[in-house]
């Protein structure tokens, strides 16, 4: 496998404390890039800064609670960046979880809750880390903004409306943002996400799958689910398409999205 050296370049993971965004942690320190986490759980925070520390001990590394809805705390978190690492090369934009509810059962207040959490989580984190974005751009002539976005921004599920909504419209201000950002040397990138081993899940698998092992339940899903791999995908797996679209292997690509779902995606 080609090591690809990012020493001199810092990056911001949104929800890196756990799943997708722990394991991008990771792989960004794997090659040598400075790295910022961001939660709202500051128990999990320490936790995912221990894990880390333990196979990266002499990492530059910056665990911060912040929840990425309030301004103010990303703007302190984007400060703390700017005054730690000086600079910030990739934005990896990761908060936010589905929701599971039909057009007839979501109330008004969840659909506010969330547009505003799968908008707002983006734009807050996004505006905030601009111009240390811009600036990384002029002098390495590419920095790079990645959103895990869900498959369900071009494959709706009618038990996931509000979900499939708001995703829907993330993809679209991808393609806005890379539009505009583009002059400024920021690309701006996506990965749709199917069936991803999480916590979520796990905790479903508490529920249900009595008599049963992980592999067995989860396998079982996947084929009710019609995913062609027959297995959920792995956090490392969605990292590693993370990482490709925030790094200067992917220099020539924005506006576009890579499809992380085994298959599950039945669209051209």
């Amino acid at each position: 496998m080609i090591k690809i050296d990012l020493s001199s370049r810092a990056a911001l993971v949104t929800g890196g404390t756990s799943g997708i965004g722990l394991a991008t942690a990771g792989r960004l320190l794997d090659a040598g890039a400075a790295v910022a986490i961001c939660g709202r759980n500051p128990e999990r925070l320490a936790q995912a800064e221990a894990q880390l520390r333990e196979r990266h001990p002499e990492a530059r590394l910056i665990a911060a609670r912040c929840d990425v809805l309030d301004a103010n705390d990303v703007a302190a978190l984007a400060e703390r960046i700017r005054t730690g690492f000086g600079r910030l090369d990739m934005l990896v934009n990761n908060a936010g979880q589905g929701r599971v509810s039909t057009f007839a059962d979501t109330t008004d207040e969840a659909w506010r809750e969330e547009l505003e959490l799968k908008y707002f989580s983006v734009i807050r984190t996004t505006r905030a880390c601009l111009p240390m974005l811009r600036d990384a751009a002029r002098e390495t002539g590419d920095a790079a903004i990645v959103c895990v976005n869900s498959l369900l921004a071009l494959q709706p599920e009618p038990h996931m409306v509000a979900t499939s909504s708001a995703r829907a419209g993330i993809q679209n201000l991808v393609r806005s943002m890379a539009s505009e950002f583009a002059p400024d040397g920021v690309r701006v990138n996506s990965i749709l996400i199917g069936l991803v081993e999480s916590g979520q899940w796990r905790r479903r698998f508490a529920a249900q799958g009595e008599g049963k092992t992980w592999e067995e339940w989860t396998g079982d899903l996947a084929r009710k689910k019609q995913i062609q791999l027959q297995r959920l995908g792995k956090p490392e797996e969605a990292a590693a398409a993370i990482f490709f679209l925030a790094s200067p292997q992917s220099s020539y690509t924005t506006g576009s999205h890579i499809d992380v779902s085994g298959g599950l995606a039945r669209h051209v």
